[in-house]
């Protein structure tokens, strides 16, 4: 009988160590952001994922054996996480000083509070599939490890730019000093050869919020530096350190909410430069929801 229960708790734990590995491994990858950098920093999450599995994994066996002192090391682990989201957080802003086009602190936020929250989330795939294991045996194990894997997957991404505004091309023009986006104002630029390099290399694009809410998230300062962040990191950007006329901007037309950007990609692909925008994710801290205001319900 002690050798079922052992052989048992020796299944759960391996099974949930196993399925959190591979739940991590999901939710791994380095893209056009090139993080986290390949090896190393993959290196580095690949371990923090399997130590996480570990601990989800060893919660459930060791309640019912019972040894309770086990599961505190639950409590030193959310510690050691917080830790790795303030490294990341650093990082990353050091990294961002030799941008050309920043990331800006909140995009480097959103990155570092998604490394924080991946490393849960295969805390709970590995703590599943141990107690599917241990109240209903291997092969359920199996299943619900599969459906956290798969779950996981879901929580990879949320909603990007293409989902709360239209993106389309505009022509760009000066008057006089001015620069424009259409209709929208975008910068005053003093310099004639910098007014001709910009209308010659840049390109305006128009992003129309399709409600209340994305017209509130659109207009966030953080937003508005990932599109251009993104936009630059993908296509480059015509320009090179000490020439802050021909950086990158996006302004708002306080009238509609539209937002009007001009951008200098080296690589002038119009429908690229609309699908990477497009794809730039929306930041936690930029969303608001003022359309699910009840004033009823305030009072």
């Amino acid at each position: 009988m002690e050798v079922g229960i052992l052989d048992k708790e020796t299944l759960a734990i391996t099974l949930g160590i196993i399925f959190g590995f591979a739940a991590r491994l999901r939710l791994l990858q380095s893209d056009y952001r090139q993080y986290p950098t390949y090896p190393h920093g993959q290196v580095i999450h690949l371990a923090l994922g399997l130590i996480a599995s570990a601990l989800g994994a060893v919660a459930i066996p060791a309640l019912l054996k019972p040894d309770y002192t086990a599961v505190t090391f639950l409590t030193l682990a959310a510690q050691q996480f917080r830790d790795v989201r303030n490294m990341e957080r650093e990082t990353l802003q050091k990294l961002d000083e030799t941008e050309l086009v920043p990331r800006g602190f909140s995009y480097i936020e959103g990155i570092a509070m998604v490394f924080e929250g991946r490393n849960y989330i295969v805390i709970l795939a590995a703590l599943f599939t141990s107690a599917a294991v241990m109240f209903g045996g291997w092969i359920t194990g199996v299943v619900v490890g599969i459906v956290a894997i798969v779950l996981s997957s879901l929580l990879k991404s949320g909603k990007n730019m293409g989902q709360i505004g239209a993106v389309y091309e505009v022509p760009l023009r000066v008057e006089g000093a001015s620069l424009y986006a259409a209709d929208i104002y975008l910068m005053n630029i003093g310099l004639p050869d910098n007014r001709k390099r910009i209308l010659e290399n840049g390109v305006g694009i128009v992003i129309e919020p399709l409600n209340a809410s994305s017209r509130i998230t659109i207009s966030n300062l953080g937003q508005r530096q990932a599109i251009l962040h993104d936009v630059s990191s993908i296509l480059g950007v015509t320009r090179d350190s000490g020439e802050p006329a021909l950086t990158p901007l996006a302004k708002l037309d306080l009238k509609d909410g539209r937002l009007g950007l001009v951008t200098l990609p080296q690589e002038k692909n119009i429908p690229k430069i609309i699908q990477v925008i497009k794809n730039v994710p929306v930041l936690e801290s930029a969303v608001r929801k003022p359309n699910q205001f009840d004033a009823k319900k305030q009072v």
